[in-house]
C-alpha cells in the first residue's frame, strides 16, 4: 500500500467536505517552509540564494503551528532549505503530529542517521528523502560527491528503526529512464513505503538554467519511465497525476491547491514562484489574481511547468469532482502497471547523455557539519 488507509481516508474525507461546501478552491497540502539554509548547494536550486541573514532565519514552532491551524489542510510538507538544520524541528514535527496532520518531512538525509533519536516513529510521520536517481545522477544532480551514499544510508537506517520513508526524485533533462527505473528498484528493495517522482521547475535563481525539462521532453520521458511497471514498485502520487506526466491526461494547474508559508509569509502565488506575500491565508485566498498563472494563462513562467506541487492537487480534484473522474481514478488504480509496447521501444532505443564532470559545490568543512554553505 502506498499511503496508509487511514491517511487515504482522512484525505478523501477532507475534499468531500470541501465539495459539499461548494468549495471550488482549497487547499490540499500545506508547503511549509521553516528555513531556507541548506548543507548543499544544488545547481538546480531556487531556494538557497538568499542574502546570509535571510537563510539564518528561522520560523517559530508557533508560527508553523498557526500556520497549519490557519489553512486547515489535512497534511503538511517541510521542505527547506534542509529541515535538519532547524534546532527546534524535532518540536515542531511533535507538534503536528499531535494535531494529527499528515507530516512529510523533506530531507536530503546527510544528517537523518544521527538525528533519527530526536524523533518518534507514527503513522502520522513521513521522512520524504530526496533521491535524484542513481549513484552517479544523484551526486550529479546535487552536486556533492558521496551524497547518493549518505541519503541511502540514511533511508535504510529509517526504515531499520519503524519510521515511515518515501522517496522524491526531481529529474532534469538528461536523465536516463533506464537508469531511473532501476533506481526505483533500488529503492523498492531499501524498503521505502513508496516514491515520488517529478521534473524540475526552471527557478529564475537557479544557477544551472540549462538542464530543465519542457513539456514535450518531460511527457516522452515520463512515458517511458512510468509505462510498464513492476508490480513492486509503489508511488505517493495520485495516478492521474502520474497520468498527466506521461502525457495521457491534462491537468490545469491549481496553485492554491499546495500553498506555501515561510519567513516571509504567504507566498504568492505558490512554492515556484515569488510574486509578493500575503499576511494571512485568507488574504492569499482572496487577493491573488489567480486567472494569471498555470500554461493557461500565457505567463512565459508557467508554460513548461508540470511539477507536482502545481498539478497533482489538480488531479485529486478532478478524481472527486465528477462521476467521470472518480471513474478514471479507479480504473488507473487498476490498470497500475500500464503495459506500453512503444514506450518498450522508447526505453530500448534510449541513448544516455554524456553530462562531463560533477560540479563539487558543496566541498567545505561546514558542509560536513551541517552549517550554512551558501550565501554566508
Amino acid at each position: 500500500m502506498a499511503v496508509p488507509i487511514s491517511q487515504m481516508l482522512t484525505v478523501a474525507s477532507y475534499v468531500l467536505k470541501q465539495k459539499i461546501k461548494g468549495n471550488k478552491r482549497y487547499p490540499l497540502v500545506l508547503m511549509l517552509e521553516p528555513l531556507f539554509r541548506c548543507n548543499l548547494a544544488c545547481a538546480g536550486c531556487g531556494k538557497i540564494q538568499y542574502p546570509a541573514h535571510i537563510l539564518k532565519t528561522d520560523l517559530t514552532p508557533e508560527q508553523c503551528f498557526a500556520a497549519v491551524e490557519e489553512c486547515g489542510v489535512p497534511m503538511v510538507s517541510i521542505p527547506g532549505g534542509e529541515p535538519l538544520l532547524h534546532p527546534q524541528m524535532p518540536e515542531i514535527v511533535a507538534g503536528l503530529v499531535a494535531r494529527k496532520k499528515y507530516v512529510y518531512m523533506c530531507t536530503n538525509a546527510l544528517l537523518l542517521k544521527e538525528k533519527l533519536h530526536l524523533f518518534t516513529p507514527s503513522k502520522y510521520l513521513s521522512f520524504s528523502v530526496h533521491v535524484d536517481g542513481q549513484k552517479e545522477h544523484h551526486d550529479f544532480a546535487v552536486c556533492r560527491e558521496g551524497g547518493h551514499d549518505q541519503a541511502m544510508e540514511g533511508v535504510r537506517e529509517a526504515v531499520k528503526r519503524g519510521f515511515r520513508v518515501t522517496t522524491n526524485t526531481t529529474l532534469f533533462d538528461g536523465a536516463d529512464p533506464n537508469s531511473v527505473r532501476a533506481h526505483f528498484d533500488e529503492l523498492t528493495r531499501a524498503g521505502v513505503e513508496s516514491m515520488m517522482v517529478s521534473p524540475g521547475y526552471t527557478y529564475d535563481k537557479a544557477p544551472d538554467q540549462s538542464h530543465f525539462l519542457g513539456k514535450a521532453k518531460s511527457r516522452r520521458m515520463f512515458r517511458a519511465i512510468l509505462s510498464n511497471r513492476k508490480k513492486e514498485w509503489q508511488f505517493n502520487s495520485h495516478p492521474l497525476f502520474l497520468e498527466f506526466l506521461m502525457g495521457k491526461i491534462n491537468f490545469e494547474c491549481t496553485p492554491w491547491g499546495m500553498p506555501t508559508y515561510n519567513i516571509f509569509g504567504w507566498q504568492k502565488p505558490c512554492y515556484l514562484l515569488q510574486d509578493g506575500y500575503a499576511d494571512s491565508f485568507k488574504e492569499l485566498m482572496e487577493a491573488t489574481e489567480w486567472a494569471n498563472y498555470g500554461a493557461k494563462s500565457g505567463n512565459p513562467r508557467c508554460a513548461n511547468c508540470m511539477v507536482h506541487s502545481g498539478h497533482e492537487a489538480s488531479a485529486v480534484n478532478y478524481g472527486f469532482g465528477s462521476l467521470r473522474g472518480f471513474i478514471r481514478t479507479a480504473k488507473a488504480y487498476m490498470n497500475a502497471l500500464y503495459s506500453d509496447a512503444g514506450a518498450q521501444k522508447l526505453l530500448d532505443e534510449w541513448q544516455p547523455e554524456h553530462r562531463g564532470p560533477l560540479v563539487q559545490i558543496a566541498t567545505t568543512p561546514a558542509a560536513q557539519t551541517g552549517e550554512l554553505v551558501s550565501g554566508d
